[in-house]
């Protein structure tokens, strides 16, 4: 017979989403259980975010090494050819993320949350089963006043190029055995190119396959074209408006560009990075009969479901698909349970891509703005006059502000370039807090940094930047 649990809040999914959730609902002595079927941290902390970064800086080092045995610094520094064990650098990214994942388990335990370890099955609005859960795999029932899906979500699978020997999704790229001589990355957007250019910067052959005519499609086109210009310097190749048919009877991929034109790709391993999809599936998420948006589930502004007292946050209710939205939503829904007024509305949700360089996406673009009617102000500027950009020999990309011209109320942010990714704060505050151009152009930027680009865009936007 099983056991029976009783708590007040049930969460399923220990992600970014759910640990939050949990961690702030113990917090407010909401009482609560997460289930989990693997570690804490979810796709984010175990397979996604975190390796993938480790894996980046890893290969970065590994390419400047390179750079100055080949003699091509202009910083004259000369080296050796270094060498690679990618079972250390893969042990080093493993260590990180046991590091941080045991370190939301301690959290956990220390705000009260019960943390069990199965796959929850569920039988309506309050009672799931959980198996795998104690000795022998075990049957245990929880009862529960609330319910937080925070299932997360899958890698897409071409049915035509399935997951199996060379074909790999991104949770076997970020753990090689040993690194390809040629690798495909089918889809080019930011997860296949942020992976496609780690496996270059450490020494292997990467073509990248992209059915659009360009890649990282859903941006425009001038803050994709450093990104599209450093691939091909370094050696990728991209095949941009071709669409993937399948493998061959010899294992080679076949491709078809706009016009039906045939080719086939050779490679020892080939990376599917066409997207990730709700993970609505595997959990007899049916019983409840929610509504759904496409293969997310529908939610409110309050990430409340069709259900009552059954709430969706994260990866599961779809787009953007981004670890500290989940974050966001997962603290909010632990607060509304515990009698607070809220709703999940902010001004603002930033999107990094970590490519190289790196692309920052906050608010509207200037094509957004104007196709919602919007009278604007925008304005770049380049990193090339920059200097702290200059020192660190990354002067590729700028910074653009989008303003409302009646008000000058600053309604979004880009920007490609080196180490743009930590401009986000400054981008996503400023919209949160309803700044103006006026605001950021008054506000003193110390010198020398990158962030200096971010007033000088405010100050191009009203007509008087200063270093250009």
């Amino acid at each position: 017979m099983a056991q029976t649990l009783e708590t007040q809040l049930l969460i399923l999914g220990g992600g970014p989403g759910g640990y939050v959730a949990g961690i702030r609902a113990g917090q407010l002595g909401i009482k609560t259980v997460l289930v989990e079927g693997a570690t804490p941290g979810g796709t984010c902390l175990n397979i996604g975010c975190i390796p993938s970064k480790a894996l980046i800086h890893a290969a970065e080092e590994f390419s400047k090494l390179a750079g100055f045995a080949a003699g091509t610094s202009a910083l004259g520094i000369g080296v050796q050819s270094p060498t690679l064990d990618i079972s250390k650098t893969v042990a080093w990214k493993d260590g990180i993320v046991k590091r941080l994942t045991g370190g939301v388990g301690a959290l956990l335990k220390k705000h009260g949350v019960r943390v069990v370890n199965g796959w929850g099955r569920i039988t309506d609005g309050k009672t799931v089963d959980v198996v795998g859960a104690g000795d022998g795999g075990q049957l245990l029932r929880i009862r529960c006043e609330h319910l937080l899906l925070a299932t997360g979500s899958v890698p897409v699978e071409l049915p035509f190029l399935p997951f199996g020997g060379k074909v790999v999704s991104s949770t076997e790229a970020l753990s090689p055995e040993t690194l390809p001589k040629h690798l495909i990355v089918v889809g080019g957007g930011y997860i296949g190119l942020e992976l496609g250019t780690v496996y270059r910067k450490l020494g292997c052959e990467v073509t990248v396959v992209e059915a659009q005519d360009r890649i990282l499609p859903a941006y425009d086109a001038e803050l994709t074209k450093p990104v599209a210009q450093h691939l091909e310097k370094s050696g990728v190749k991209l095949l941009t408006g071709h669409r993937v048919l399948g493998l061959s009877d010899s294992g080679a991929l076949r491709v078809a560009d706009a016009n039906g034109t045939e080719l086939s790709l050779d490679a020892d391993r080939i990376l599917v990075a066409v997207g990730r999809r709700a993970k609505t599936d595997g959990f007899k998420l049916e019983a409840l009969q929610l509504d759904l948006t496409g293969h997310a589930i529908k939610i409110d502004d309050q990430c409340r479901t069709s259900m009552r007292n059954v709430w969706a946050i994260g990866d599961v209710v779809g787009e953007p698909m981004l670890a500290h939205r989940a974050m966001a939503q997962g603290e909010m829904v632990a607060e509304i349970i515990s009698g607070k007024k809220r709703r999940f509305v902010p001004a603002a949700i930033p999107a990094v891509c970590f490519t190289d360089p790196e692309v920052v996406v906050v608010g509207l673009s200037p094509d957004e703005a104007k196709a919602q009617g919007i009278a604007i102000k925008a304005a770049l500027f380049p990193f090339a006059a920059n200097g702290r950009a200059m020192t660190l020999e990354s002067t590729d990309g700028f910074v653009r502000v989008v303003a409302r011209e009646s008000d000058h109320r600053i309604l979004g942010w880009q920007a490609v370039g080196a180490s743009v990714s930590e401009l986000s704060i400054a981008f996503v505050q400023s919209i949160e807090m309803g700044a103006t151009l006026e605001d950021i152009a008054a506000t003193i930027h110390p010198h020398p940094t990158l962030g200096e680009a971010v007033q000088e865009a405010a100050l191009r936007a009203l007509g008087h930047a200063l270093h250009i």
